[in-house]
């Protein structure tokens, strides 16, 4: 019978402040040479950039990285791919495991969102398209209703969409995972 694998998800590794592009570039070749593609997907470092005021008064852009000590990587926990990432030089750990063999605990996907979407590695759908176009509720107390969309927030990755109740088009907010189009 064969065994299902878990679901590849997002990690937190632990490593000395300085080296993280360094722990993700031996962690991409260590990958590669034994052959944990399948098992290791992405590692990242997430950077942001900003500006900073030169002696003479100019402007001059810099990188800083928004988590230092820290590399992300998402990849199944299989014995070899946990062993694989704690032997790369430099890494102190997982978050989330507390040591002794303790398989260490993923991210939630409320919490990774903000993090790729802050380092630019995902990022959010514009539905500016749907105003004025039907859509179906497809979640919530309204699912299966049609509406028309009214308004779109972004920031808060929400819509309203006025829904015909006791003959009234009523205006409901729902988010961007509780639709399809129509």
């Amino acid at each position: 019978m064969a065994e299902k694998l878990p679901k590849k998800r997002w990690y937190v590794i632990q490593t000395y402040s300085g080296y993280e592009k360094a722990v993700r570039d031996d962690l991409e070749r260590r990958v590669d040479s034994m052959g944990m593609q399948d098992f290791i997907y992405q590692i990242i470092v997430p950077e942001e950039k900003y500006i900073e005021k030169t002696k003479d008064g100019k402007d001059k852009e810099k990188i800083r990285q928004i988590y230092p000590g820290y590399v992300f990587v998402e990849m199944i926990v299989t014995d070899e791919s946990w062993f694989v990432v704690r032997n790369t030089p430099r890494v102190t750990g997982f978050l989330g495991s507390s040591g002794g063999g303790t398989k260490p605990v993923p991210l939630l996907e409320e919490e990774i969102r903000p993090i790729l979407l802050k380092a630019n590695i995902i990022s959010k759908p514009n539905y500016n398209y749907l105003l004025g176009k039907q859509v179906q509720i497809i979640g919530g107390a309204f699912e299966g209703q049609v509406g028309k969309v009214s308004a779109i927030d972004h920031d808060q990755e929400t819509m309203m969409v006025d829904i015909d109740v006791f003959g009234r088009a009523t205006p409901t907010e729902i988010d961007f995972t509780q639709f399809k189009e129509v």
